[in-house]
């Protein structure tokens, strides 16, 4: 546990809590939390990883920016959900990119835990798309995530980390009903999302 990680820690709770609320100060926060798991997960090997967060910086932004204006006549973004066939397409696409990734580290780097760490990697930078579009369907994607950091963090003596997952985990059940009650899903209001480019 070093400094670098507990202020990690503190930011992706405060991340987590913010987006849960719906509230746009969910992306300075996760801005900062990504930017020190950079040279974390570094330190780690997680080299998958590393590239997902150098990746992350950048949706930051974006996400920042759809949720202020990716909504209707440039306003604020609201939740919407899948198709059912982007979403089976989604998933597809997105177990062959774990394989792929998870087989490169494995024979041409020294990474720990390649498979893993490139499921989390690819289903992250999934869930973290998704959520910066404000879709639904990313929580799924973040509890599958979560389920796997927990033992991948744990294995590699990033206990701290290890617990803010499991906070995670938590946190994206919480999320997931939060955001159908937001959007009337059960009521089945939800509306389905627009995969045109924002205007």
């Amino acid at each position: 546990m070093t400094p670098i990680e507990v202020t990690a820690v503190i930011f992706g709770f405060l991340c987590v809590y913010f987006t849960i609320k719906e509230n746009i100060w969910c992306w300075p926060t996760g801005l900062v939390q990504v930017f020190l798991y950079i040279f974390i997960f570094f330190d780690a090997k997680l080299y998958s990883d590393v590239i997902l967060h150098i990746i992350y910086v950048a949706m930051q932004f974006y996400g920042w920016y759809f949720w202020l204006h990716g909504g209707k006549m440039r306003k604020e973004a609201v939740v919407t959900q899948l198709p059912r066939p982007w979403l089976i397409g989604t998933v597809m696409i997105s177990v062959a990119a774990t394989v792929l990734l998870g087989y490169f580290m494995a024979n041409r780097t020294d990474a720990s835990l390649p498979y893993a760490d490139a499921f989390t990697t690819v289903f992250s930078l999934v869930a973290q798309w998704l959520l910066s579009r404000k879709i639904l369907e990313s929580w799924h994607f973040w509890i599958a995530v979560d389920c796997v950091a927990i033992g991948v963090y744990y294995a590699k003596d990033l206990h701290l980390t290890a617990g803010l997952y499991v906070a995670f985990l938590i946190m994206a059940i919480a999320g997931l009903l939060r955001w159908k009650k937001s959007a009337n899903l059960l009521q089945n209001d939800l509306p389905i999302v627009e995969l045109e480019p924002a205007t």
